[in-house]
Order: C-alpha cells, then sequence, then structure tokens
C-alpha cells in the first residue's frame, strides 16, 4: 500500500512547546510513511493535544517543525490542508443541518469529492440524512464526520481520538472503515486513541507519550517482540541481578507470585535453569502501554 514518494507523510523533529513554565512537549521526534497507520498513545496530559495541534498547523511550536507531505505545515497550512483529513476528537458542525446537507456543503468547497463513496459510506454506517446534526447521536456524529474528512480523498488522515464514547458496535465500524479505506487507496493514517485493542489490529507503527517526552517509538511487532512479561510463584522471585540484562521496567510482588516486565534481551534464557515456576510471555499492546507510563512506584528503578 506504501507509495513511492520521497518523503515522509509526516516527519516531525524536535517538536517542543512550552506554556510558560510548563513544558507540554519535549523533543518528540517520529515519522509516519505513506500508507502507514501510526497510533499515537497516552494518557490524558501527556502532550498529545499539542502535538496534534503543531501536527494541523494550530500552533506554533517552541521549537522544532513538522512537514505533511513533504511541506512545512506552519507555513503552508492552507494548501496542505486541501490533501488532509481530520476527524477531531469532538465532531461539530451546526446543530440544524442534516447529513444531506453537510455533504452537499462540503463537496462544494473541493474540486474532487466522491459522491458516490461517501453515500455508500453512510450507507454502512446506517446514518439517517436528514436528521439534524444535533440530533444524531454520538456514533452517528463520529461516522459522518470520518465520511466528510474521507469525501475529498486525502492523502493524509488525521483522526484525534474518534472512537472514544462510542459503543463497541460503533467502534468496531469506525476501524473496519479506516480497514477498507487502507485496501482500496492506502491513506497514510496519524491516530491518537485511547481503544489499545481496536488499534492493535491496525496500526504498523506507535508511539507512547507520556510527560511530553516520546518514550516509545517503533513498529508494533518490533515493540511487542522486544518486550516480554515475566512471572514467578509464590517465594521463588528472581533476584535484581538476575532480572538486570532484560531492563525491567516494571517489577511486582504479591501473595500470589510476582512478575517483571522486560524491554530487552532474551528472557527465555532464565528458563534455562532448573525453574519450573517461571512463565515468559507475549504483552498486548494494552499490557506494554500501563507497564511504560502506570503508576510510577511500579515503574523499577
Amino acid at each position: 500500500m506504501t507509495s513511492h514518494q520521497a518523503f515522509p507523510a509526516v516527519d516531525c523533529r524536535n517538536l517542543s512547546v512550552r506554556y510558560g513554565r510548563i513544558q507540554a512537549l519535549d523533543q518528540a521526534s517520529f515519522t509516519v510513511e505513506p500508507g502507514q497507520v501510526y497510533a499515537l498513545l497516552g494518557r490524558n496530559g501527556s502532550g498529545k493535544t499539542s502535538l496534534v495541534r503543531c501536527l494541523l498547523g494550530h500552533q506554533k511550536p517552541f521549537a522544532g517543525g513538522v512537514d505533511l507531505l513533504g511541506q512545512d505545515v506552519w507555513s503552508r497550512r492552507t494548501e496542505l490542508m486541501r490533501r488532509v483529513g481530520v476527524v477531531a476528537e469532538e465532531p461539530d458542525a451546526p446543530p440544524a443541518m442534516t447529513p444531506r446537507q453537510l455533504l452537499r456543503f462540503c463537496a462544494g468547497l473541493h474540486s474532487r469529492w466522491d459522491v458516490a463513496g461517501t453515500d455508500a459510506r453512510l450507507t454502512r454506517f446506517r446514518v439517517p440524512l436528514d436528521v439534524p446534526f444535533g440530533k444524531l447521536s454520538r456514533g452517528q456524529k463520529a461516522q459522518l464526520a470520518l465520511t466528510l474528512a474521507l469525501g475529498p480523498g486525502p492523502e493524509l488522515l488525521v483522526l484525534d481520538d474518534p472512537t472514544l464514547g462510542l459503543d463497541p458496535v460503533a467502534r468496531r465500524e469506525v476501524y473496519d472503515e479506516l480497514l477498507r479505506e487502507l485496501a482500496d487507496r492506502g491513506t497514510t493514517i496519524f491516530i491518537t486513541t485511547h481503544d489499545l485493542a481496536g488499534i492493535e489490529g491496525i496500526a504498523d507503527r506507535v508511539g507512547i507519550l507520556h510527560g511530553g517526552r516520546l518514550l516509545l517509538d517503533g513498529s508494533l511487532e518490533e515493540l511487542k517482540a522486544r518486550h516480554r512479561r515475566v512471572s514467578w510463584a509464590p517465594f521463588r522471585a528472581l533476584r535484581p541481578e538476575e532480572l538486570a540484562p532484560y531492563a525491567p521496567l516494571r517489577v511486582r510482588e504479591g501473595g500470589l507470585g510476582g512478575e517483571a516486565v522486560v524491554s530487552q534481551g532474551d528472557p527465555t534464557r532464565l528458563l534455562d535453569g532448573d525453574r519450573p515456576d517461571l512463565q515468559v510471555q507475549a504483552l498486548s499492546l494494552e499490557e506494554l502501554f500501563v507497564a511504560l507510563v502506570g503508576a510510577e512506584s511500579e515503574v523499577a528503578s
């Protein structure tokens, strides 16, 4: 699906944002190649909103910069937004306008508009065309916003937590539609989300933001392969020096045993000795996220 452009779809370089003495974003750097799905994860207050505002040219960074599709977004925003689709965390439109009216209005703003595609998308979503926007459900508003963003065939789609507050069926429909878009056109997708289980099925690369710093950035498969959970039975804990070569991120002990999340090396070597009480397991994206940004007291020093 990846095209042969000579530049990334998103190139974020040492991006920093300050609000007075508060450092909201601290030298975040990452790239998204054409045709990729990049998921940016982070708890509330991690700096995601500041990063997205810079990404869309809404805010000038304190330092660093962002190129979209090979151009500086701050100086070329008007031109670039014709090639970028955006779905905000809280979809908004005049409450009295219906989806049919919104489609017609947005189609008139673009030289290219996929009439058949937008009609088919709303039919799949079962969004009523003649109900005022203000009376649509939260899920229908999100699905309509995605449809409008995809109408002009953007090269890059930026989604700010598009499934927040949606029920499981509506969330699944949004992800299915993104997969359909990837299959049909290879649209590059940048998404922030709290729905870790849902995004795990479609993300190529993942960034984890915490306290304004990008803790991890890499392919999902690479990150999951590098991190493992090591668990043991009660009273058979691994000594700190045994765990140290595997760079533990978190160590927990309790009455039912203990576990450590490790971030380097091959912890299966711990199984070579006479330790039938040990287990080494892969992590889901959600488990990896919790290990990295959970309570500070749980993170190994």
